[in-house]
């Protein structure tokens, strides 16, 4: 027994080192600030994208230990100066995420607290947060109390539950599969697809919509197209709508297709990962009949500028969802409660789960909503600025924007796809602002997504005189 305690004893002088003394984290906590103050400083001053096409040898993991400085010295050139500065108000290419400094603060709280909340039991104030961010979200989108919801790492795996859900409400399997009819926009996120295919779901029929010249769903087409589908013996049983398409920023007519899914008896799922949070701007009538949605994807770190990590799922009915998520394991048996949604280990694939709940609830409780709604107003403004200008320089513009992404091409007198390719990869290579392109209507275009907080008209005019300076090669 001695030797098992001595043993013992020399183990605890080695994984002691995991155990920071308070002295020693308070110069932690101080360095991490202050490298992270710097970085926020400096951000406007910086360029937002740096292409690199090979992996840093530098961060290979070697067993050799490292000082904190060199650490952090490591992390700005090998990773901050490479690729998308995302937290950056010039990443203006794919949708951006924010990054508030209040969400970093609830991070760091929540990772040194590490409360378990994937049960109720084991944290009830960490669930209740995570469910009251999830009830804010139904007042918000007019959801019914009785919805269930639960906050995922993004859009993909908030699809992915939804989806799950409408499959098994509609008792999606076996030789069922095959005659079954998922209805969707070309331009739909991909991660619809990625979901069908994880679920089992891959050889369903999938019927893409056309769409009209704004990019949103025809619904005329839509209905003719399950009439038909009925007529010929097959299973309608899925619409998939944006609330905010990623390519365009297109919001289909959400009311039309509710009445559709309701008179055909199909589940109504809305894709508003990037747009849903506009509902609290001017652009509120775009969103009537979100409400009506069976289920409902929306990304906190998208319209609320939080860092990634934050997307949310609402689904009114509950008993789809328990039967896709819930299970009860005998070493589980002491964490049952009354209403089993109160856990939200319950209403996921997730059973271990990041606490993610306090980087919304925070700043909600220490900004209020006001400041959320201007910036989100004040892209819908910089958007229509970013345009007129645009035509001004002679370039030619998509349909005008549902929200704040847009598209652009110059109008060269030939070649005009491949100019715009070399216009788009001297973008690139200047990297004042991150700007990305697209197909659309089988053209290359140019497109731009506002959205970071840090987005402000002296970004646009950054943005604007980059794109002169790159154009004036190709002229």
């Amino acid at each position: 027994m001695q030797s098992i305690v001595n043993k013992i004893t020399e183990l605890e002088k080695i994984s002691q080192q995991l155990e920071v003394p308070e002295k020693e984290r308070a110069s932690l906590i101080k360095k991490a600030g202050d490298y992270t103050s710097q970085f926020i400083t400096n951000l406007e001053h910086i360029k937002s994208f740096k292409e690199e096409k090979n992996a840093s040898t530098l961060l290979a993991i070697k067993n050799k230990k490292s000082s904190m400085e060199h650490l952090i010295q490591l992390y700005q050139t090998e990773v901050v100066e490479k690729g998308i500065v995302a937290a950056s108000g010039g990443h203006l290419g794919y949708i951006p995420s924010g990054g508030i400094f209040m969400s970093a603060i609830a991070d760091f709280i929540a990772a040194a607290t590490n409360p378990y909340v994937g049960s109720f039991y084991a944290s009830p104030g960490a669930a209740t947060i995570e469910n009251e961010v999830l009830n804010w979200l139904k007042k918000i989108f007019s959801f019914p109390q009785s919805a269930v919801g639960n906050l995922a790492s993004g859009g993909s795996i908030s699809t992915l539950i939804a989806l799950t859900a409408a499959r098994d409400k509609h008792q999606i399997k076996n030789d069922k599969i095959t005659k079954s009819v998922v209805y969707m926009s070309e331009q739909v996120h991909h991660s619809t697809q990625k979901a069908l295919r994880i679920i089992g779901l891959e050889d369903v029929i999938i019927r893409y919509v056309p769409l009209d010249e704004n990019h949103r769903i025809k619904v005329t087409d839509l209905e003719k197209l399950v009439v038909q589908d009925k007529q010929d013996g097959l299973n309608p049983f899925l619409i998939v709508a944006s609330a905010g398409t990623t390519d365009t920023g297109a919001i289909d007519p959400l009311n039309e297709l509710a009445a559709i899914t309701s008179k055909h008896k199909l589940w109504f799922h809305i894709d508003a990962a990037y747009g849903g949070f506009f509902i609290l701007t001017s652009k509120k009538n775009l969103f009537k009949g979100i409400e009506k949605a069976d289920s409902l994807v929306v990304d906190p770190h998208k319209g609320m500028f939080l860092p990634y990590g934050l997307g949310a799922v609402l689904i009114k009915d509950k008993e789809a969802v328990l039967h896709s998520n819930q299970y009860l394991a005998n070493y589980m048996q002491d964490a049952q409660i009354d209403d089993i949604t109160h856990s939200p280990a319950n209403v996921s694939p997730e059973l271990s789960k990041h606490f993610r709940g306090l980087r919304l609830w925070m700043p909600l409780q220490v900004y209020g909503i006001e400041p959320f709604i201007a910036c989100l107003e004040e892209k819908l403004l910089l958007i229509l600025y970013f345009r007129e200008k645009l035509v001004e320089m002679g370039f030619e513009v998509g349909p005008s924007p549902d929200l704040s992404v847009s598209y652009f091409w110059y109008p060269f007198e030939t070649n005009r796809d491949q100019k715009n390719k070399q216009l788009m990869q001297a973008i690139h290579d200047d990297g004042s602002v991150f700007l990305s392109s697209s197909i659309i209507n089988k053209r290359f275009v140019i497109r731009i997504a506002i959205l970071s907080f840090r987005t402000k008209l002296s970004t646009i005019d950054k943005a604007l005189n980059m794109i002169a300076s790159c154009l004036k090669k190709y002229l």
